[in-house]
């Protein structure tokens, strides 16, 4: 049979068309499947974050509608020069996060090494230790609420009990001890997720390093200065990372317990976000508030990863 150029080339042609098509869709598909996660994403957090900025440049203000236009910088001219309460709920939020990280970070560290052990019961142990994480925060503040209470709380009665104190205690109504019963009570339920992730961490740490640590005749403490906590590094940054930024923005505990009282002893800046924009209506001059939480908690992070050296090795 004679090659016929005539009639093949178009033949050829079809085919390769076809299998350009075929392989176009082939690559499209993915993108379709991941579709309705992007618009999730894009409706749900891009959108609100491009609101806030956009809020931010403005007087908004829905109880006084009438007064709202454009405002350029004065929002935030405004929060550094003329406000009172910016500086004091910025400086509770640094109290607060380098409390509640530290502490959880430190118990959470303890429990694991507990939990990492062998012994009787220990997946019962280990469900039981983790349960106030699932608890979610507005419950926990009614638990730690009703243990506070000065009229029947246990924690009170406890402590009258062993002679400590000689009457009931309102604890979160005195400035003086308002901030720690909001701080015990926000680590009660922070430890667990330090706990969980830390116990990942020391699970996966192969048991090599200790023999021959053991074989150079270190001890348990050193063993955990030098094999443990190294191969926990990057565990550590990260889960400290997120709970900074989770601490930071800690609305549901404190807002139920103290509201930022009393005389805003336990007002961070979160909660002077919320103060301003739910109760007092002024979303303008809170979205400015927002974004500069935003850049704080940007600036941070990357410095963090930068000096921290997360997974430059």
């Amino acid at each position: 049979m004679s090659y016929s150029p005539e009639v093949n080339e178009p033949v050829l042609e079809k085919k390769k068309s076809e299998k350009v098509r075929k392989f176009n869709k082939a690559k499209l598909v993915p993108y379709l499947f991941i579709t309705p996660a992007v618009l999730m994403v894009v409706s749900f957090l891009f959108y609100p974050i491009g609101m806030v900025f956009y809020y931010s440049f403005q007087n908004y203000d829905i109880s006084a509608p009438y007064y709202n236009s454009f405002a350029g910088l004065d929002n935030f001219v405004n929060i550094f020069t003329s406000d009172k309460l910016f500086f004091p709920s910025l400086l509770n939020s640094l109290k607060w996060v380098v409390t509640e990280v530290g502490l959880q970070l430190v118990f959470g560290l303890i429990l694991a090494l507990l939990l990492n052990q062998t012994f009787k019961f220990r997946g019962i142990i280990r469900a039981v230790a983790f349960i106030p994480w699932a608890i979610s925060g507005v419950l926990a503040s009614v638990i730690w609420s009703l243990m506070y209470n000065e009229h029947m709380g246990v924690l009170n009665d406890i402590l009258m009990r062993f002679g400590i104190i000689d009457s009931p205690q309102a604890f979160l109504a005195s400035t003086s001890t308002a901030f720690g019963a909001v701080v015990i009570a926000e680590l009660w339920r922070g430890i667990p997720f330090f706990a969980i992730t830390l116990l990942a961490g020391l699970q996966s740490i192969p048991q090599e390093l200790y023999e021959a640590a053991r074989v150079d005749g270190a001890s348990r403490w050193k063993s955990f200065l030098f094999v443990t906590l190294p191969q926990l590094k990057n565990t550590i940054i990260l889960t400290t990372l997120l709970r900074v930024v989770w601490e930071f923005n800690n609305v549901d505990l404190i807002f139920n317990l103290t509201g930022g009282g009393p005389a805003h002893s336990t007002t961070t800046l979160t909660m002077y976000i919320a103060e301003l924009a739910v109760h007092g209506s002024n979303f303008g001059y809170g979205s400015a508030l927002t974004v500069i939480s935003f850049g704080i908690l940007l600036v941070f992070a990357a410095l963090y990863l930068k000096l921290s050296r997360y997974e430059k090795e």
